[in-house]
Formats: C-alpha cells, sequence, structure tokens
C-alpha cells in the first residue's frame, strides 16, 4: 500500500524534495538560536565582545528571515503539492468508478461513495503533506536537540530522556480518548446531515401534512446528541492539552531545580556555568517540541493511512471489462434473442429462471406481469448492464460476450419510469444523446418528442436550466425530453421500460404519440403495467416469478383467457370505474 501511496509523489518529486529540504533547512536553524545565546553568555559577554554580539544578532535575523521565507514556502507549496496528489486521486477514482459494474453501484451508497471521494482525500492530503514534513523535522529536531543538550549537560539531559516515555504515555492515551470522542461526533455530525436531507428532499410532503413540528422534534433529537457527544469531545481535548501541558511543567521544573542544583556543583563534579544552565533552560523546549508533535502527527497519520485504504479499497474493485476477444458490433439489425437466461441478483435467489425469448428485427415485443416477476432484469441484460454466466443472449446472432460493451450500448435507447436529467439546460439533456448533435438536430429530435413548442414557450428556450433532476419539469415534460434524448441516439433498439405508468392519461396520450414516433422502424422491447398500451404489440410474454407463463399478440392471449385476459379485464373495469 505504501508503494501505490509513494507513487503519487512521482509527478512531483522534484517539489518533494524541494519542501524536504526546506524542512530540514528550518529544523537546522532552529537550534541556533539558543548555540548563540550560550555562547553569548559564556563569553561574548563576560568579555564585552559588542562588535561580534552586534553581528550574531544580525546573522541570526537574516537566517530568520530566511527561516521565514522557507516556512513560506513549506506552507504554500507544501499544500499545493498536496492538494495536487489530492486531485489526482479524485481524478483516478472518478474514472474508476465510471468503469465499474450496475453490481458496485447497488451494494454501495451514493453519499458513502461521495464521502470516500471529499473527505478520504481530504485526509490523505494532508498526509501527504504534513507527514514527511513533520517526520523529518521532527526527527532531525530530536536528533539534533538532544546531541547539543548533552554537550551542555549530559547528566540533566539524561534525566529529561528519561521523563520522555511518560509524556508519551500519557499523550497516547488521552489522545485515545480524544481521538474516540471526536469519532462519536462525527457520527452524530453525520446523523444530523441525514436527518436534514430527510426532511429538506420530503419538504413537499411535510408541508403538504402540517407535520412541520415533528420534523423540527427529529431533527432536535439529533441535534442535542450532537451537543452531547461535542461536549464530550471538548472535554477529552481539554483534558489531553491540560495534562500534556503539565507534564511538560514538570520538565521544566526538574530543569530548574536540577540545573540550579547544578550551578553550585551540588552533585559532585564541576558546577554548571550560568550560560549553559540558561541555554540548557531555553534549548529544551526544542526537545519536548518534536515529540508533542510526533505524537499529535499519530493521529493525522491514522485518518490519512484510513482514507486511503478506503480510497484503495474502491480503486481495487474490478471494473467491467469486455470478454478476451470481444469486438464492437456494426450496422446493427435488432434481432434479440435469450435462450435459457438464468439469473438473479443474489446467488441462490433467481429473479430469471430459464428463459428463452426471440424477438425478430423492427418487432415490438411487449413484457407483462406482476411486479418483481423479472421483466426489468432482461431489460438490463440486453445492454449488458449485468453479466449473466447462466445462458446466452444473443444481438443479431452474436453472443453478449463477444460483442464490446460499448457499442452494443450505442445501439440501444432506453427510456424509464424513473428519469435522470441533468442539473444543466434543456439543450445539454438533449445532446447527452449524441454529443457531436447540430443545435438543428437538437430541434429535430425536440420536434419528433413532442416538446419543441414547450421549450420555445419558455423565456430561455433551449438555454433554460431545468434544476436538480429536472425538478422545474413536470413528469410528462421530463419524459418527452427523455425521449428527445433517445431520439437524438437514433438506435435501431428500443427498450421502453414502465414508460408512462407515472403519468396521467391527457400526458400519457401525448407521450405515447412521442414514443410511437421513436418506435417506428426499431426493434421494441416494452414494459408496461398499462395493458391498453401494448394491445398492439406483435408479441406479448407474460412473466410471473421469473418464468414465460403465455406467450402470443393480444388477441390470441385474450382468447387463451390466462393470466393475460384476467389482468386485461381487471384493468379495463378499472378504467372504466366498474367494482
Amino acid at each position: 500500500m505504501l508503494k501505490r501511496f509513494f507513487g503519487y509523489y512521482r509527478p512531483h518529486v522534484k517539489l518533494f524534495i524541494a519542501d524536504m529540504l526546506a524542512s530540514l533547512t528550518v529544523a537546522l536553524v532552529g537550534i541556533l538560536y539558543p548555540m548563540i545565546t550560550r555562547e553569548m553568555l559564556n563569553n561574548l559577554i563576560p568579555n564585552k565582545q559588542y562588535r561580534t554580539i552586534v553581528i550574531y544578532g544580525v546573522g541570526l535575523l537574516v537566517l530568520y528571515l530566511v527561516r521565514m521565507l522557507l516556512n513560506f514556502f513549506i506552507q504554500y507549496y507544501g499544500h499545493v503539492m498536496g492538494v495536487r496528489m489530492q486531485a489526482q486521486m479524485r481524478s483516478d477514482m472518478f474514472r474508476h468508478l465510471e468503469k465499474l459494474p450496475y453490481t458496485f453501484y447497488d451494494n454501495h451508497e451514493t453519499g458513502k461513495i461521495m464521502s470516500r471521494m471529499t473527505n478520504d482525500l481530504m485526509d490523505i492530503s494532508e498526509l501527504a503533506h504534513h507527514g514527511p514534513e513533520n517526520i523529518l523535522i521532527s526527527t532531525v529536531s530530536i536528533v539534533v536537540s538532544f546531541i547539543y543538550l548533552c554537550t551542555i549537560n549530559w547528566k540533566l539531559t539524561l534525566v529529561i530522556f528519561a521523563c520522555v516515555p511518560f509524556l508519551v504515555a500519557a499523550a497516547m492515551f488521552l489522545r485515545k480518548k480524544m481521538r474516540d470522542a471526536f469519532k462519536a461526533s462525527r457520527v452524530s455530525i453525520a446523523q444530523i446531515n441525514a436527518a436534514l436531507e430527510s426532511s429538506i428532499s420530503g419538504i413537499r410532503v411535510t408541508k403538504a401534512f402540517t407535520n412541520a413540528d415533528k420534523e423540527e422534534e427529529k431533527f432536535e433529537e439529533g441535534n442535542k446528541a450532537f451537543i452531547q457527544a461535542r461536549n464530550e469531545a471538548y472535554h477529552a481535548m481539554a483534558e489531553f492539552h491540560a495534562s500534556t501541558s503539565f507534564i511538560t511543567d514538570i520538565f521544566n521544573v526538574i530543569i530548574l531545580v536540577g540545573g540550579g542544583l547544578l550551578l553550585f556543583g551540588a552533585f559532585g563534579g564541576e558546577s554548571m556555568q550560568i550560560g549553559d544552565y540558561t541555554t540548557f533552560v531555553t534549548s529544551v523546549g526544542l526537545f519536548i517540541s518534536p515529540v508533542m508533535t510526533l505524537i499529535n502527527f499519530m493521529e493525522q497519520y491514522q485518518n490519512g493511512v484510513t482514507g486511503f485504504e478506503r480510497f484503495i479499497e474502491v480503486m481495487d474493485t474490478p471494473v467491467e471489462e469486455d470478454a478476451p476477444g470481444a469486438t464492437p458490433i456494426e450496422n446493427v439489425q435488432g434481432h434479440i434473442e435469450l435462450r435459457n437466461v438464468t439469473y438473479g441478483y443474489e446467488e441462490g435467489h433467481p429473479v430469471l429462471d430459464n428463459v428463452s425469448l426471440d424477438i425478430k428485427k423492427g418487432q415490438t415485443f411487449a413484457l407483462v406481469g406482476p411486479s418483481g416477476g423479472g421483466k426489468t432484469t432482461i431489460c438490463h441484460l440486453i445492454p449488458h448492464f449485468y453479466d449473466c454466466p447462466d445462458g446466452e443472449i444473443f444481438i443479431d446472432g452474436r453472443e453478449l460476450h463477444t460483442i464490446t460493451a460499448d457499442s452494443l450500448r450505442k445501439s440501444i435507447g432506453i427510456v424509464q419510469q424513473d428519469i435522470y436529467l441533468f442539473n444543466a439546460s434543456i439543450r445539454d439533456n438533449i445532446l447527452y444523446g449524441r454529443l457531436d448533435a447540430t443545435d438543428e438536430e437538437i430541434v429535430e429530435a425536440a420536434k419528433r418528442a413532442n416538446i419543441h413548442d414547450y421549450i420555445m414557450s419558455l423565456e430561455n428556450g433551449y438555454a433554460t436550466e431545468i434544476g436538480e433532476r429536472g425538478v422545474r419539469l413536470s413528469g410528462g415534460q421530463k419524459q418527452r425530453l427523455s425521449i428527445a434524448r433517445v431520439f437524438l441516439k437514433n438506435p435501431p433498439i428500443l427498450i421502453l421500460d414502465e414508460a408512462t405508468s407515472a403519468l396521467d392519461n391527457t400526458t400519457e396520450i401525448l407521450i405515447q404519440q412521442a414514443l410511437d414516433e421513436l418506435c417506428r422502424g426499431r426493434t421494441t422491447l416494452v414494459v408496461a403495467h398499462r395493458l391498453s398500451t401494448i394491445k398492439n404489440a406483435d408479441e406479448i410474454a407474460v412473466i410471473s416469478e421469473g418464468r414465460i407463463v403465455e406467450q402470443g399478440d393480444h388477441e390470441a392471449l385474450m382468447r387463451q383467457g390466462g393470466m393475460y385476459a384476467d389482468l386485461y379485464n381487471l384493468q379495463f373495469r378499472v378504467d372504466n370505474g366498474i367494482r
């Protein structure tokens, strides 16, 4: 995993090296102040070397100016490098997501996928920038400061060093408590977001049933839980900072007392000089501070590694691939055949059971039957959205596995009940059918879908923005827009999956006219609950519990007096108000 992580540094290796060199220089400059302080107190000031003192001061000021510039470089370009790596990972993940099969999206919620692309990658970006930098600066600072402190007084240095494990142990324990507390607060935030999304999405229902008080009550429950979780998180944070500050204060007491005794030679041997003592007091922070930095860095490291693991989990999901030897299909005529197809979304629970169909070129073939019988599954298998290992599906005599998925889907147009429109203009949504289409072709497609006149009645015409999922359009307008999109695509095979079931009768007539025009000259597979819309189909198959129980045209099925006839007669009585 680390190899893959470091692979994202490769395009920015020069910037990374410059950042590390700048970090190293900053760490080394930090040790110069106590060294100069010691020299001044022990030699320059007692010997009244004023000129040298000024030179040292000016030199130190210049170094601090250089350190300021280096800190700017580290903060700015280091973050730029992290953002570039994050952007590359996001691009890689998006391209990978575009290639994943339907089954991946069946098993993963959209919000969680988005979280991996935003929150997780942000954690990775912070680790990519601060990780190497913190490790390098802290390690160099600890080693150099420890060696330097030993040159001042190795006994006092060892006392300080012996206390460090207690600081690390206490800090790690309290850091874990703080991490767990903040994790709980993130969970409460997620619950608030979920409640907020649900309430806003269902605002029309809330207003219709005048249940605003109930929604407010549900939201406040999550809000109170958030307050409680946040209080616990801040309590843990206060414990951490107060305790670690107390421990570092103990270090100062040890230095103050121990150094004071050493000044008078209380432990035997040569007494400590006042300059060395002062330098030791000012230098010990150079040793303790990077230790705390490394302790705090562990949290960032854990977040970054966890985020990268979640990133890798998506990136390692197998993409949708064509079978070996698959080639594009050209000049599709539209002959579709299913042979002994058995399929289930979950192993051991087949939705289709040994289904065989033969849909001739240019034929309108309808699938009817109870919900859950497998009609939509057939519509998903023909464009190879799901792989069918049990049985065979042929297009113009070629089995699906011998055809590339892109060429197959370019030959198939799909109109569904649940229309997805992009938050863009009407023109852009129609253009999605064929991205290289001209404006004249877009207008022609809209006219054939019976929506051109409505579009022209709008102030901005085809440039009108339709909002998220087409919220500014009615159901019939969205449906006709999706039909225009398929007209522009102009595929030889058409799949209509419950395309008019959610519409009123007047709108359904307009949509049906557009669909009749769309179906002309194409092989069309229609899934419908309203049997009146498929009376004129060339062939009708009744599917129940994954099996074809009846097949024939409308007249033949009515004469049989079976399931189709029962469904049709029931709908006829309901539509005519007969009880």
